[in-house]
């Protein structure tokens, strides 16, 4: 097929849009509607320092390559990436994310679960079984994600999250009937990093394509515990929904942000944890899983 714009070949036909893109059509698509969801939101400003969520994967990769193209020669902004290690044997290993960070000429961190908890997810998956290694995955990984990046002077966090996430989280919060995380809208707390997600709008085959055409070395695999998820069954049902109706995904992130808009508990203040000294809401959830492992 030919694209639309220029009658080069394609490399994408974009369902919801009905158009076919060359190369770089697509790339100056995909580029302008990442730098259109900054401006909405307000995410980058001068003085930032951007703290780079890096999985290797293919959205975190693209994210370091887009905010580098685009931030990168600006003096004002700082760019750096955080690997967490979770400790899965055979999957995670953080030389091709930190052979990615350098080849964009940022400084890489890594932390791990074993050093900042004594345990990994391993572990975790041996004593309790890989029904719930997910969410577990999911605390430990936010907490100490949120702790490195404020100890490292981070003001912004940057997430590879993309359409499809965004979709499958308004769908996960609804049918846990979460009424309370599908209102909240995000505010400057003390002591939380304020999170950015500039693929919020773009779905995850074309943040795929994008770093196929610009990344080299990124991960492919997914976390082999991640099979037995709720947001694995939310993915298939999303999907073939998807298919015959393509605006279900941006219908579904346009929900999240329209519920975000209304009344809901944002003056709640976090208290701090006792034991590991980070802000919480309620029970620090990280601190009782440390203590389910000690048991």
């Amino acid at each position: 097929m030919k694209c639309s714009k220029c009658g080069s070949d394609a490399v994408l036909f974009q369902d919801y849009s009905g158009m076919h893109l060359c190369e770089s059509h697509f790339t100056a698509d995909f580029e302008g509607r990442a730098k259109k969801a900054i401006r909405k939101y307000r995410w980058i400003s001068q003085g930032d320092r951007i703290a780079v969520a890096m999985s290797g994967g293919k959205d975190s990769s693209a994210l370091l390559h887009f905010l580098a193209k685009t931030f990168g020669e600006r003096r004002d902004i700082t760019i750096f990436a955080i690997s967490i290690d979770e400790g899965i044997c055979g999957y995670r290993d953080m030389k091709p994310v930190e052979k990615i960070a350098e080849r964009y000429g940022v400084s890489f961190h890594s932390v791990s679960f074993k050093d900042a908890y004594g345990f990994t997810l391993d572990e975790i998956v041996a004593k309790q079984g890989d029904r719930i290694s997910c969410s577990r995955c999911g605390v430990l990984r936010r907490h100490l994600l949120n702790k490195t990046a404020r100890e490292l002077g981070a003001t912004k966090i940057a997430l590879g999250f993309n359409l499809d996430d965004e979709a499958q989280s308004v769908l996960m919060n609804a049918l846990r009937g979460d009424a309370e995380t599908l209102v909240r809208r995000q505010v400057p707390r003390e002591g939380f990093i304020p999170r950015i997600r500039p693929f919020i709008h773009l779905p995850e085959r074309e943040v795929a394509l994008y770093a196929l055409l610009n990344v080299e070395g990124f991960i492919e695999a997914g976390c082999p515990y991640s099979k037995k998820a709720l947001r694995a069954d939310v993915r298939e049902i999303l999907n073939i929904y998807n298919y015959r109706h393509p605006a279900a995904k941006y219908a579904l992130v346009n929900l999240g942000e329209g519920l975000k808009g209304n009344e809901g508990d944002n003056k709640t203040e976090p208290s701090i944890c006792p034991e590991c000294g980070e802000p919480v809401f309620g029970e620090c959830q990280a601190c009782r899983i440390v203590m389910e492992m000690k048991r």
